[in-house]
């Protein structure tokens, strides 16, 4: 028994780009297809589709998933304990987030004004204002900071709050796309760094194509934003640099 491509992606809950992306990359070629060239997928095709995403889940970027499944000498304990090490170090770093939202949230519902330091613990190591002050010691000039400065201050609580929210939605949606192996100058990866280019120039100070992309050499450049970028899957960082230069050639050209 086979099954077609549309069928395929509604039983794993994926995208029928994505399985023609895993066909393209001979990560998941169909075993059959039909004379008109339509992709029909057998059981054994199931059991594959069922490890990739299994692996996918664990945040392994898909070349490793390939070499995993069909490399016969590969040992997969190597690959999950690796994986553990991220996974238990993420689940670190969001417990200790999630005690900071649980933190705001009772002081807000208590009507308690938080301090400057416990505003930003909701960040964890992250300050996004390093963003500008970065930008400043990069470009030599301080108009972003100041402009960044001016914006902050008059923030209240939600407004942090709805800035981190949308944040989250964006990390979210990358990392998906990052895991799903879209190449960083793939439409969709550019439409998102386009998207983060916004997000600084609405919340904090305008950022343009140059510094944008000067910002997405920072990301591999500086340990602290690589290790925040790639704690929402590995290799986000520089795939996200590329993805901002590629928007930005296609802006600028």
């Amino acid at each position: 028994m086979s099954y077609s491509v549309g069928q395929v992606a509604g039983f794993a809950g994926i995208t029928v780009r994505t399985l023609h992306h895993y066909d393209e990359i001979g990560l998941l070629v169909p075993s059959e297809r039909t004379h008109a060239g339509h992709r029909r997928y057998a059981d054994a095709d199931l059991d594959r589709l069922q490890q990739i995403l299994f692996y996918r889940e664990l945040g392994f970027p898909l070349d490793e998933v390939a070499a995993l499944l069909d490399d016969p000498d590969a040992d997969p304990r190597a690959h999950l304990r690796r994986q553990h090490e991220l996974l238990t170090a993420r689940i670190e770093t969001l417990s200790r987030m999630a005690a900071a939202v649980e933190h705001a949230m009772e002081a807000r519902t208590m009507g308690i004004d938080l301090t400057p330091e416990e505003r930003f613990e909701v960040f964890g190591d992250h300050d996004p204002e390093i963003h500008a002050e970065e930008t400043e010691r990069r470009w030599g000039g301080t108009e972003s900071y100041a402009e960044s400065r001016r914006r902050t201050a008059r923030y209240t609580k939600a407004d942090w709050q709805r800035m981190r929210a949308e944040s989250d939605d964006w990390n979210t949606r990358y990392a998906a796309l990052v895991a799903d192996g879209v190449p960083p100058a793939d439409e969709a990866a550019m439409d998102l760094a386009e998207e983060h280019r916004r997000h600084i120039g609405h919340w904090f100070y305008d950022c343009p194509y140059p510094m944008h992309r000067c910002l997405g050499e920072m990301y591999v450049a500086d340990a602290r934003f690589t290790a925040y970028y790639d704690a929402l899957g590995p290799g986000v960082a520089a795939h996200l640099n590329e993805a901002i230069a590629a928007n930005a050639d296609r802006h600028e050209a």
